[in-house]
């Protein structure tokens, strides 16, 4: 149904690798091919479908929108130590963690660049928050590692900010776009925020126990670190005590779980 302006949306964040310095020019260009389901940009295109027609700048939002998706893989590949996306080399494989980090602050600026010329001061606005609430997500995620005080409501907030900020800026901002009502802007915010949760817990599953082979990235990598996600929480709380007290004591201890031992628990 879009697959033409998805392609738009593509090219017009490849192209994004001419507009820096030289030096920069070559790894953006790495970075800016390694696009994945383009989910953001797809939900902006499907909202804009919908409420009137996809113009121009519904393909520039969801370009935007996918620059600061790429930019937050980056930081959370180098946090992660994951060496593969998308059966393809992460920046701090390729280059080390220091260069990585520089080059998605590199795409963040670039992403908020793009959004002064949306002409509206305050959309601006809500794009540059929406850029502070991913970073404020990864931050207050990377606060509580390992931290078994963690409510399921933190983190749901921690998931919100992270993750479904994003979904949420697309569906949203791609109503404003076409001018649709206030009323119906603010419950196409509330769809691409519920979106973006349930997105991110699918995606907490499939790093539990899915397969690197067919995810095409590294996974098993939340629990080495710490994080606590949805699936760990219904474990803690599954009722039963032996595999209550192992998990507890591996979160408590830092150390390494087989989750596959738990796969056959209700």
């Amino acid at each position: 149904m879009i697959k033409p302006e998805l392609k738009q949306v593509s090219e017009f964040v490849e192209a994004q690798a001419a507009c820096f310095d030289p030096e920069v020019t070559d790894y953006m260009e790495t970075v800016c091919q390694s696009k994945g389901k383009m989910l953001r940009p797809a939900l902006t295109l499907l909202v804009g479908g919908a409420t009137g027609g996809i113009k121009p700048e519904h393909i520039r939002l969801g370009a935007l929108l996918e620059m600061v998706h790429l930019a937050s893989l980056v930081h959370d590949d180098v946090i992660d130590e994951a060496d593969k996306r998308r059966d393809e080399a992460t920046a701090n494989a390729l280059w080390g963690n220091s260069l990585a980090v520089l080059l998605g602050d590199v795409l963040f600026s670039h992403a908020m660049v793009l959004g002064t010329e949306f002409g509206s001061t305050e959309f601006c606005r809500k794009l540059a928050q929406t850029v502070r609430n991913v970073c404020q997500g990864e931050v207050a995620q990377s606060s509580r590692l390992y931290d078994l005080s963690m409510t399921r409501e933190e983190y749901f907030e921690i998931i919100r900010k992270k993750t479904a900020s994003l979904f949420s800026a697309a569906t949203g901002g791609a109503g404003w776009i076409s001018g649709v009502s206030p009323e119906v802007e603010e419950s196409l915010y509330q769809l691409g925020d519920l979106l973006g949760v349930a997105y991110q817990i699918y995606d907490d599953c499939l790093d539990m126990v899915g397969d690197e082979d067919d995810a095409g990235k590294t996974l098993h990598t939340d629990a080495g670190k710490g994080k606590l996600t949805l699936p760990i929480f219904n474990l803690l709380e599954c009722g039963d005590r032996n595999v209550e007290a192992t998990l507890r004591d591996a979160i408590e201890n830092r150390e390494a779980v087989d989750y596959s031992e738990f796969h056959d628990n209700p």
